[in-house]
């Protein structure tokens, strides 16, 4: 566990001394605030967070392929997976430490986040279950994206690659349900039941079905099973 914290503590750091990751985060708060201040403040609006939480979580789609895209794709351009695949700290504690990095860049978006609520409560009370029901289908959309954008690192040594790779991945997760509504009958519901939206849609009416929290996290160490197998096979070629 202590080597896991350590790769995740490296990580964290390559984010902080990244211009990118800081670009990242920039262009995140610019377009979630602009879309905030013009759908609410002016004029005030409805005291309601889920269209917020909605215009954030596409947000998450533009920049999350941009703040994972490096996390393996640097290990493999580099030659330094080499090092690492070779060395004491297995594999699995590699892809985990990396994901724990990860999941912390992920918290302190949605952290962010909470200005918008705390604004929004100067003109009236807020719906309180509704409010944090709904930022936790933030964070898991968000962790959710990050697991795959961290598969799509470990396909590619080119960033800009792995980017793509991740974004069209978290495309057809978010365009699934729409894909389903074109074919109808039971297709569409399979399929919409992989939807990485609308399966956040009974949390952010304040409803906690732990069912569908167990299908993030499904997605999730789906995600991370996949990143580390594909590292498995890089280490026995």
């Amino acid at each position: 566990m202590r080597r896991t914290w350590a790769i995740c503590k490296k990580e964290l750091q390559m984010y902080f001394y990244s211009p990118t990751a800081y670009a990242a985060f920039a262009f995140f708060f610019l377009i979630s605030g602009y879309f905030f201040s013009v759908n609410f403040l002016y004029p005030p609006n409805i005291i309601d967070i889920r269209p917020v939480v909605g215009t954030v979580t596409f947000v998450f789609l533009l920049i999350i392929p941009l703040l994972t895209m490096r996390l393996m794709s640097d290990e493999l351009r580099h030659g330094t997976d080499e090092l690492l695949l070779t060395s004491p700290v297995s594999i699995t504690e590699i892809i985990v430490g990396k994901y724990l990095a990860a999941l912390t860049v992920q918290l302190l978006l949605v952290g962010g986040c909470l200005l918008y609520p705390l604004i929004m409560s100067a003109y009236g009370p807020l719906d309180q279950p509704v409010l944090w029901l709904s930022f936790l289908s933030m964070f898991l959309v968000g962790a959710t994206m990050m697991a795959v954008g961290l598969f799509a690192s470990s396909l590619s040594a080119h960033q800009m690659v792995s980017g793509i790779i991740a974004f069209a991945i978290l495309l057809l997760f978010w365009t699934i349900e729409w894909l389903g509504d074109s074919v109808g009958g039971k297709i569409k519901d399979y399929l919409g039941t992989f939807s990485i939206v609308s399966r956040s849609g009974d949390l952010q009416k304040g409803v906690l079905d732990f069912a569908d929290i167990l299908f993030y996290v499904t997605l999730i160490l789906v995600f991370i099973v996949l990143s580390i197998q594909a590292l498995e096979r890089k280490r026995w070629r």
